[in-house]
């Protein structure tokens, strides 16, 4: 097989896909390379189809940490399960890929994306999803590509495509889009609450900006493509299909006219039930294909759904095509949790949890980039009742991770800046019942949970799901659908933001792709249905509670100078663990100085907050201590006056009367009150206890910070 190397430009930056000498054994093997950056992408099938009614499709995305010259600091020093990242990337190489299979595609399909170099400027999630597209294109399998992917930025209003690092921390906009020869297939993004209309030109730039990368894998699909395998999508039995409408569209638009879910499913499986029972009994030309049947009858369903919504403009729950479910909103429904909501959308409900921690509680992670820490991170639990299903709880799902991260990016644009409000925030959403977006639900109850624990958050911010169903040049626009519609309908499209613009946006396609006006009237019907939840929002809680939640634990913040942190450290660490035994507070001091105190009881919080200010303060002439004699010798005493600093009392200055000696009047370990006269040169600090007698100074006066 020759050597072949194809190139293009996109965003200023080169970017070519490679082939012809990598893992020639696989189906198709390409590396993408931009930069030092690059990713080996394969994809394979199985010789035979399996005998199922579901595309086998599966894709992986592994960063090798020799990529970036590191090791893996798990205790077996190799990558172990996928991280977060990695399994959003495994989903956004998936979505666009899936719908270009083949109706009745059932062979077992993989595609492995591997970092193999990564040069910590260019990443490589974009080049592993268009990599897996020249993979599939090269290779023998059918497919209706190919496509390509690109990352949108936006610097001082110019649109960017495939930003580095450094440019993406400058960005108000990060959205990846896949996209065909001549239509968008799948987005994914977050943004700084930016207008719809800009979010609809990014989307035109990215399909422009894609179509070099096309032109570039017809090129090697030319050079070098294997001829595609021998395929024939399952013949359509006409007849079945006609005799399954005979027997049941009647009853089936009896069923499907029930509002509620479960009983409309249940309505649909009885007619299902009734329909297979009489074309699969013995003697029947369907007898034995029950499979065959069942197929027949889930495209009557799928029918009749599509054209009842496209003929009378309503939708199988009978609302109008624009129409947001009835909305409930319970807030503090958990009394020991810091912040806690109960959003109720229809029958899909979630409960969120806000949780306030530490610095302690950060989270670390690793990447090729290097170890990092969050402070803020939502988790979205997704259990089998929800749904009324029974099935066995195992780890996070795929889809789990990825809901969680599009509500977590959505409410993460919302939250305080840090250094303003040094807690380390969690959110945990519930998916108590589903039928319709969870994820834009987890949006909703996040931030109100936030509020409710009275994080300051900038605004609130809300999530809708849109659908479309299109026949021909007919269509139809969805507000807040059902999940039957998610599943019967040719678009899933969710808007997140507040009332100044888009936060968060997340778009699956399922046609050949859409129109900038369809796209423009989605975008414009989301924020209309955006703004009408918002309303609910704030009928419930309009602001942010103006204290803390009681249970939440309190931080302050204390700038030393950072030649002070030894002494707050200790030897070994040993002074601020005794600090953080005796006041029962967490202690932490940043390389800049910064000292944070955190303690749910007020007062361990002041203990701490005091004794790190006797530690860090630095004598003043003229002030007034409460300090301990530590140590009595001929000429005078030696005073402790914070810690760890100690001044000498003069025999001359301990009483306003001539005294023989110091013992006199003092012994070691009495607490004294003196007044610092003078601090030289050199750091040494003369006290006098003799102007304090003569002064009585108030009490407010004097420093208490070592008794």
């Amino acid at each position: 097989m020759p050597k072949i190397i194809e190139t293009c430009v996109v965003g200023g930056k080169e970017i070519s896909i490679e082939t012809g000498w990598w893992a020639k054994q696989a189906g198709g093997a390409v590396i993408v390379r931009c930069g030092g950056s690059m990713v080996l992408v394969t994809a394979t099938g199985s010789q035979l189809p399996r005998d199922i009614d579901f595309m086998p499709l599966t894709c992986e995305y592994q960063e090798k940490y020799y990529a970036s010259g590191k090791i893996p600091g798990s205790y077996f020093r190799r990558e172990a399960r996928p991280s977060t990242d990695e399994t959003l990337v495994c989903r956004l190489m998936d979505r666009p890929c899936r719908p270009l299979f083949p109706k009745g595609w059932f062979i077992d399909t993989q595609i492995i994306a591997n970092v193999i170099s990564h040069d910590k400027t260019h990443p490589t999630d974009v080049l592993a999803m268009t990599g897996a597209s020249a993979a599939i294109t090269i290779s023998d399998l059918v497919w209706d590509g190919p496509l390509a992917a690109v990352r949108v930025g936006q610097i001082n209003g110019e649109f960017i495509a495939n930003p580095t690092y450094d440019e993406r921390k400058l960005s108000s906009l990060d959205m990846i889009v896949a996209c065909s020869k001549d239509a968008i297939m799948m987005v994914e993004g977050s943004m700084h609450e930016l207008p719809e209309q800009t979010i609809l030109d990014a989307l035109m730039f990215a399909l422009e900006a894609t179509k070099p990368l096309i032109e570039l894998q017809e090129k090697l699909r030319a050079a070098i493509g294997k001829p595609k395998r021998a395929f024939a999508p399952p013949a359509v039995d006409e007849a079945l299909h006609a005799k399954v409408k005979e027997l049941g569209a009647d009853k089936l638009a009896e069923a499907m006219a029930t509002r509620e879910k479960k009983k409309r499913g249940g309505a649909i499986s009885e007619v299902h039930t009734a329909v297979a029972a009489e074309l699969c009994a013995e003697g029947q030309p369907w007898a034995g294909k029950r499979k065959e049947v069942d197929g027949a009858f889930s495209k009557l369903v799928k029918k009749y759904a599509r054209n009842l919504t496209l003929s009378t403009r309503r939708r199988i729950d009978g609302r109008s095509l624009d129409e947001i479910r009835a909305i409930s909103i319970e807030i503090g429904v958990l009394p020991k949790a810091h912040g806690s909501a109960l959003f109720t959308r229809g029958e899909t409900q979630a409960l969120a949890v806000a949780t306030l921690g530490t610095k302690y509680d950060e989270q670390k992670v690793e990447t090729l980039l290097g170890d990092t820490k969050r402070q803020f991170f939502l988790h979205y639990n997704f259990p089998p009742f929800s749904t009324g299903e029974t099935k066995p709880l195992r780890g996070t799902s795929r889809r789990e991770i990825g809901h969680g991260v599009l509500a977590e990016r959505s409410v993460a644009r919302i939250l305080p800046q840090y250094e303003d409000f040094p807690y380390t925030i969690r959110i945990v959403s519930e998916i108590l019942e589903s039928n319709g977006s969870s994820s834009m639900a987890s949006v909703c109850g996040g931030s109100l949970a936030l509020m409710d624990a009275g994080v300051p958050t900038t605004a609130a911010v809300a999530g809708i799901a849109m659908g479309l169903m299109k026949e021909g040049g007919d269509y139809a626009i969805l507000s807040d659908i059902l999940g039957d519609e998610d599943h019967l309908g040719d678009m899933d499209f969710k808007v997140t933001g507040t009332t100044r613009g888009v936060c968060a946006l997340q778009m699956d396609i399922k046609v050949d792709g859409l129109t900038r006006q369809i796209l423009e009237e989605a975008l414009d019907q989301a924020r209309r249905g955006r703004l009408h939840i918002l309303e609910k929002m704030a009928e419930a809680l309009p602001a942010a509670r103006d204290e803390l939640s009681v249970n939440a634990p309190r931080i302050v913040t204390v700038q030393i100078k950072p030649d002070k942190i030894r002494d707050i450290i200790g030897p070994g660490g040993k002074t601020i663990r005794a600090l953080q035994e005796q006041t029962g507070a967490q202690i932490d001091v940043s390389d800049a100085g910064i000292v944070s105190i955190a303690s749910a009881n007020l007062r361990s919080l002041e203990q701490a907050q005091a004794l790190i200010a006797g530690l860090t303060m630095e004598p003043e002439v003229g002030q007034y201590y409460n300090g301990i004699v530590k140590r009595i010798i001929e000429i005078g005493a030696f005073v402790e006056i914070l810690p760890g600093t100690d001044g000498l009392l003069h025999i001359s200055e301990i009483s306003n009367e001539r005294i023989r000696a110091v013992e006199d009047v003092l012994k070691e370990g009495d607490e004294v009150v003196v007044k610092c006269v003078k601090v030289d040169r050199d750091g040494k600090i003369r006290l006098s206890r003799r102007e304090v007698l003569e002064a009585n100074p108030d009490p407010d006066e004097i420093n208490n910070f070592v008794i």
